[in-house]
């Protein structure tokens, strides 16, 4: 990687975009990655929109700022396609990542004509069968670095199933849950 890759996260108040991005920093940084990984603050309570941040290159970041113009966008919560523009700004080289079941022609009127690429994966029923409860944040996780490409899948995995494994150490069903989400999100994830 010989440029910065910038990634803007749009999700709702307790659905773990925050978590997702400062989880994907440690990865990368663990990898031997720049990494940044900050969350936009506004009204904070749950279900209210928040944006949250990643930058990640192989050289020092010198960029303190928000993320106007992104590489990628992640949409954890497909309803906010109706009240938010989450592709200002958004690099047509890249892509954007959305949380949803719904099909190509529902969701591609509400991009505001976005001539990139549109990846799509069904967060919630992944989330629900591995986890038996709704937490989209970590099959986007696996989606986004997919997408991306910044690293190879097999090393994230593996540096997610030690940061797990220390995180839940005294949940062992919950490290199994999120490993089998993030595996499934990686295979699942589609261009439309």
């Amino acid at each position: 990687m010989s440029k910065i890759v910038e990634i803007r996260w749009h999700g709702r108040g307790g659905q773990g975009a925050k978590t997702a991005a400062l989880l994907l920093a440690d990865a990368a940084f663990n990898t031997g990655m720049y990494v940044q990984g900050f969350p936009e603050y506004g009204p904070e309570r749950m279900g209210a929109p928040i944006t949250a941040y990643n930058r990640i290159s192989d050289e020092r970041i010198n960029i303190h700022s928000n993320i106007y113009t992104p590489n990628y966008v992640v949409v954890v919560d497909d309803t906010l396609l109706d009240s938010i523009d989450v592709t200002a700004g958004l690099d047509e080289g890249g892509a954007i990542i959305i949380n949803t079941s719904k099909s190509a022609d529902e969701i591609k009127p509400k991009l505001k004509g976005y001539g990139g690429k549109v990846f799509t994966i069904d967060a919630r029923a992944i989330s629900m069968e591995t986890l038996g409860r709704y937490f989209p944040n970590t099959p986007m996780l696996g989606a986004v670095v997919k997408v991306s490409g910044f690293m190879p899948v097999e090393d994230f995995v593996s540096d997610m199933e030690g940061s797990f494994k220390h995180k839940f150490a005294s949940k062992p069903q919950v490290i199994e849950g999120n490993m089998a989400a993030l595996k499934r999100s990686v295979t699942e994830v589609v261009e439309l």
